[in-house]
């Protein structure tokens, strides 16, 4: 491999950028593939099959050529609202699973208070943290504070954005009550029901570890329906 293709690999795996590597196992020559980008003489032959592996983010020696290829997927982005105990389990889920993760809570004591390691954590209210940021369909919102006053403005935002999960945690008569107030907001039943709340699977636990545990099972449940749903 040319050390260029190993420098432009290398930027666009730190930019989160979706592409994948082709090698023509007959010659050793390799190359960057992205949608839309000319294929060059030693993979255009494959342009249909390659573009079939891409589209289904499949990895391996494409069937009948000598074409490898190795996607490498653009990490979903998750934002937990709420710097609590939980979150400090939910992390130790996440950190090895394919997720980009940023921690929003504009309470300082919260923010300093638990350890975070190598997550990115901003100590903001929603509402300004959405203003600087871009997010689409393919995020996910977890919120954790159990303060109306910071979970139901970023609770909003997801909904108008269309969020692929959005998550509260909360029991069923506080999670009533949100979606009332949400209701009143100007939010119908069918957006509403959008939010997973109480969040999680069911799993019968109880402790900071058990529920982190049924929310990151809840979020790659629905993680991987969203990726199935892209390949159709």
């Amino acid at each position: 491999m040319k050390i260029e293709t190993l420098k432009e690999i290398i930027k666009k795996k730190l930019s989160n950028e979706q592409f994948a590597v082709l090698t023509n196992l007959s010659n050793g020559s390799s190359e960057i593939f992205k949608l839309g980008i000319p294929i060059s003489k030693n993979f255009i032959n494959y342009k249909n099959e390659i573009e079939n592996y891409y589209n289904l983010k499949k990895n391996g020696i494409i069937d009948g050529t000598e074409i490898l290829i190795q996607n490498y997927i653009k990490p979903v982005e998750v934002i937990i609202v709420g710097a609590v105990h939980i979150t400090q389990y939910l992390i130790e889920f996440l950190k090895d699973l394919n997720f980009n993760v940023t921690i929003v809570d504009p309470r300082e004591f919260f923010i300093t208070k638990q350890k975070f390691q190598n997550i990115k954590i901003t100590n903001e209210w929603p509402e300004e943290f959405f203003k600087k940021i871009a997010t689409n369909s393919n995020t996910a919102l977890i919120t954790l504070t159990h303060d109306p006053k910071i979970d139901e403005p970023a609770l909003k935002y997801a909904l108008k954005q269309k969020f692929f999960y959005i998550g509260a945690l909360g029991s069923k008569k506080t999670h009533e009550k949100r979606c009332g107030r949400l209701k009143e907001d100007g939010f119908n039943d069918e957006e509403i029901s959008s939010i997973l709340g109480p969040i999680g699977i069911k799993l019968g636990g109880k402790s900071a570890p058990e529920i982190a545990l049924s929310i990151v099972a809840q979020l790659v449940y629905e993680t991987n329906k969203l990726l199935l749903n892209s390949k159709n």
